[in-house]
């Protein structure tokens, strides 16, 4: 028999093996049941609290990978925005270098038309002078002429060169000779002789003159150089440097009436002149011989003292015969002339037309500049184009 112990009137009583094990039984339920409650309340709250703390360490581990995430698409983004500012900074400067470059290129442009502009209003002053001084010896010839034809004044043309001449020698010519060649020992004589010299009586400058009007002559339609041979001839035998023929003949022959015509390709030192620059002819041999009146006083005082001057003759014959020459290149350079500043004209055109074209140009490379993307500007560009993926993959 065991004894037991009531829990409420703790008085013992005696239960048998079968009660006692049946009450064992009881008890052992009835705690096991309440330790299985206990551990199952429990096991609950640590799987509640199990399932918290793992959310709240998912919910960190996800805002940990998000920050990461956008963190990571920040800096794709400011490498995004940097390279955009780098591209534009690129794009910028070579259309500030564009627009510069076209600012230059319009100014040239405007100021190869100004120029062009000055020099042609230049060209047209100049020949508006050329064309009214030529109208100006044209109406002087046709008067002078006219004069000579119907001996309105009683002159003839060598009366007429004398009496200009005449009028300036006072002022002009006071050293210098001018009369009639009366010297006819050789069989023929010119019309007049000039001669000037300087204070030392050395010449500076010999013109033999001819004067030739169709109503000097009984020949009907005589031409200039029926004269010309004769004219050379007496040059040479009254020791004249020049020889010049002025004539009133071939009133029609435009090379005569253009002005001073040289014929050196016929006859050296010749020259064939209308009437209103007899005086310019003068004036113009002498100043050119005043150039080399410094050698002519060297060679007479040299020749004054019995020394060899074949040196400074050579030197004097080179200067005469390349200032022929000067003169008579710059008598057939007017042509020329007309013709370069065509070509300059023209040469203005095209360059006008070349930097229209470049300002063309320069229009269609900045619209180019503003036609960049971004997508473009990666196309070719692996590293960017993998960044780009993984940004809108992640978005």
């Amino acid at each position: 028999m065991n004894e037991v112990i009531c829990p409420h009137c703790d008085k013992a009583f005696q239960v048998d093996e079968a009660g006692y094990a049946n009450i064992l039984k009881q008890v052992y339920t009835r705690e096991f049941e309440s330790q299985l409650n206990e551990r199952l309340t429990q096991a609950e709250k640590e799987k509640v609290g199990a399932l918290k703390l793992l959310e709240k360490e998912s919910e960190s581990t996800i805002q940990a990978i998000k920050a990461e995430k956008e963190m990571k698409i920040e800096r794709l983004n400011s490498q995004i925005r940097e390279k955009e500012s780098s591209t534009q900074l690129v794009v910028d400067k070579a259309v500030r270098a564009m627009e510069k470059e076209r600012d230059k290129l319009n100014n040239d442009l405007k100021n190869a038309l100004l120029e062009k502009q000055n020099s042609e209003n230049l060209l047209k002053d100049k020949y508006k002078t050329q064309i009214r001084d030529r109208d100006d010896h044209i109406e002087r010839l046709k008067d002078m002429k006219a004069k000579l034809s119907t001996k309105m004044v009683g002159e003839t043309l060598e009366q007429h060169c004398e009496i200009e001449f005449n009028r300036l020698r006072s002022t002009a010519f006071q050293t210098a000779f001018f009369e009639k060649d009366n010297d006819g020992r050789t069989g023929s004589k010119g019309d007049y002789i000039f001669r000037d010299h300087d204070e030392n009586k050395t010449e500076i400058v010999s013109i033999m003159f001819e004067m030739k009007n169709e109503t000097d002559t009984t020949t009907a339609k005589s031409k200039n150089e029926d004269f010309l041979r004769e004219l050379d001839k007496d040059r040479h035998e009254k020791g004249c440097e020049y020889a010049v023929l002025v004539s009133l003949l071939e009133p029609d022959n435009e090379l005569y009436n253009m002005g001073i015509v040289d014929v050196f390709h016929r006859y050296p030192k010749m020259y064939v002149i209308r009437p209103q620059f007899f005086i310019p002819m003068i004036t113009l041999l002498r100043n050119a011989a005043m150039h080399s009146l410094k050698y002519k006083s060297e060679l007479a005082q040299i020749r004054g003292q019995n020394i060899d001057v074949t040196n400074f003759e050579t030197e004097l014959e080179t200067f005469k015969t390349a200032f022929g020459k000067n003169f008579e290149l710059a008598s057939r350079k007017f042509a020329t002339a007309i013709d370069e500043i065509d070509k300059s004209i023209s040469h203005l055109q095209k360059t006008k037309d070349a930097l229209l074209s470049t300002d063309r140009n320069l229009r269609i490379a900045n619209d180019k500049a503003q036609d960049v993307t971004i997508k473009r500007l990666t196309r070719n560009n692996p590293t960017m184009a993998v960044k780009f993926a993984e940004t809108k993959g992640d978005g």
